[in-house]
């Protein structure tokens, strides 16, 4: 996706994001590890995070876009 695409799907330019991405990695470093497997990658959970942000869709849409169930948005 080009960075015009980018910013109009998400309000914020790729280089915003990879930044806020980087900052998300950084503080899952420190964090222990229990329970099930994310469904969703951190990139991907931000990614969808910005989504529902702009847009505000239902849970229900989001998960039908993303391949995932409501609940697991």
């Amino acid at each position: 996706m080009n960075r015009t695409r980018f910013k109009r799907r998400t309000g914020i330019y790729p280089e915003t994001f990879a930044e806020m991405e980087a900052v998300l990695v950084e503080r899952q470093r420190g964090k222990k590890k229990s329970g099930r497997p994310p469904a969703l990658s951190l990139g991907e959970q931000l990614l969808l995070t910005l989504e529902f942000w702009r847009e505000y869709r239902t849970f229900a849409h989001l998960g039908d876009d993303w391949g995932i169930h409501e609940t697991t948005v």
